[in-house]
């Protein structure tokens, strides 16, 4: 099967002009897949979503039926939540979905909520994604009035309450505990867990199952077609197809829906038919493979395949499905200020690692791109990181309740290893380092050499 046999799961209708509509959606088998889960029992549709392996959408891709099957038995009320929250840097495939195919989300919670159990869902979109909510509470309203939302759904004793819930804009609530406590009214803050997981003690301390946007646009595909059909894509740990957002110094940026596992950073890059390749002719000089978060790539990794277990062993993750691309001509430094920068301001304050460190990484790196840097500066910043992230690992090692912290020393392991050269430069002579890196996207090939200097 060629790129271009791949069927479009999620994104089919992105052309369509009228696809934020009910009627639109329901000329392209919309919530026929409904129909057809209401036609089975609720086990039976969590069976096909285990057997799917459709892992989540969100970051951490976690497959969702085994997430469905972690809510404890005969314990009511039980909540969906919806993750809408999407606001790491680069990501943008789940504002695409809200504002253009609406319906597609909807259908999926029906769903979902059907086979979990739960009579009322939350749809928690980011404060800053305006058009996405009116077009949500638009299509919300049509859902209501058609009878695929509220009580005895298409004729059956099943019913569900789905609720639209605007955030205030923090980056941190994306973590589905923080998510939870500002939907209780609170400050967005994570939860410690364990001891209570979310599908255990979630929203009022009930039960709770998130999940991500894209995750739940996938339900009525799987249901409408078969287990069958889902699994003849992707490879043999990433079913499906997966939905990429490419951005920076490429000719065409975007949001593509790809094979998962089989596509490969190459292709998503460079060919005409997604991203199109540098612009201007330019070489790639690194590219993040999976939002903010992720240890940055380069050109040895272009040929890895889109799939999560390749990109873990590698060292990075492919998370929120936001692939950033630098050319030859960016300053590194630069770059990474600017990622460090976000996680600094965005940090909920909650843990002193966090909260300390990655403002001191912001002021050093600051002060290094000034010119007022000295060459000790790379060392103290790297020890700063080093104090968040113990060792550099990939996956890291928790110092903090959320990995927001451990995120904000990403971009400085990766631009320090690799483009040692560059922070020499504003810092005017060379640096040494003492803190041990382990991650291997890090490492990594040995750095490129300088001019003249023979090594």
């Amino acid at each position: 099967m060629t790129m271009n046999d791949v069927p479009k799961i999620i994104t089919s209708r992105f052309d369509q002009g009228d696809a934020h509509t009910l009627d639109g959606y329901r000329r392209t088998h919309g919530y026929e897949g409904l129909a057809a889960a209401l036609e089975k029992t609720p086990q039976q549709v969590a069976d096909e979503v285990k057997a799917a392996s459709l892992l989540g959408r969100g970051g951490a891709g976690f497959p969702a039926g085994i997430k469905w099957t972690l809510a404890p038995a005969n314990v009511w009320p039980r909540y969906l939540v919806v993750n809408g929250d999407e606001s790491e840097p680069g990501t943008y495939k789940d504002r695409m979905l809200l504002e253009r195919d609406p319906h597609q989300l909807i259908e999926g919670v029906l769903i979902a909520c059907y086979a979990v159990g739960c009579g009322q869902a939350f749809l928690y979109i980011r404060g800053e994604m305006a058009h996405a909510q009116e077009r949500m509470a638009a299509a919300l309203n049509e859902a209501y009035a058609a009878g695929f939302v509220g009580k005895n759904i298409l004729g059956t004793d099943f019913s569900v309450d789905v609720v639209l819930h605007w955030g205030a804009g923090a980056y941190i609530v994306g973590e589905e505990t923080a998510l939870i406590e500002s939907l209780e009214g609170n400050r967005g803050m994570p939860r410690l867990k364990p001891p209570f997981f979310p599908a255990a003690k979630g929203l009022y301390m009930q039960p709770t199952i998130v999940n991500n946007v894209e995750t739940l646009s996938n339900l009525p595909w799987i249901i409408r077609n078969g287990v069958d059909e889902w699994n003849k894509l992707g490879a043999e740990t990433s079913k499906g197809t997966r939905v990429f957002a490419v951005s920076g110094h490429v000719n065409n940026p975007g949001v593509f829906e790809v094979e998962f596992g089989v596509t490969t950073f190459r292709d998503i890059i460079f060919d005409p038919k997604f991203a199109g390749g540098i612009r201007g002719g330019k070489a790639l000089k690194a590219f993040i493979p999976g939002g903010a978060s992720a240890p940055w790539f380069y050109e040895e990794h272009l040929d890895l395949p889109l799939e999560k277990v390749a990109i873990d062993r590698a060292g990075s993750m492919l998370g929120s499905g936001a692939i950033v691309v630098m050319d030859e001509d960016t300053d590194m430094v630069k770059a990474a200020l600017r990622l460090v920068r976000f996680f600094a301001r965005e940090s909920c304050g909650k843990c002193t690692p966090c909260r300390e460190g990655t403002t001191w990484m912001e002021k050093i790196m600051q002060r290094i791109l000034d010119g007022h840097g000295r060459p000790e500066d790379v060392a103290l910043l790297m020890d700063t990181a080093d104090n968040i992230s113990v060792d550099f690992m990939w996956p890291p090692r928790m110092t903090t309740i959320c990995p927001l912290g451990q995120s904000a020393t990403t971009p400085i392991a990766s631009a320090v290893m690799r483009f040692k050269d560059e922070f020499e430069r504003y810092v005017g002579g060379p640096i040494e380092l003492n803190v041990t890196v382990k991650g291997a996207a890090f490492i990594g090939p040995p750095t490129r050499k300088k001019e003249g200097s023979g090594v």
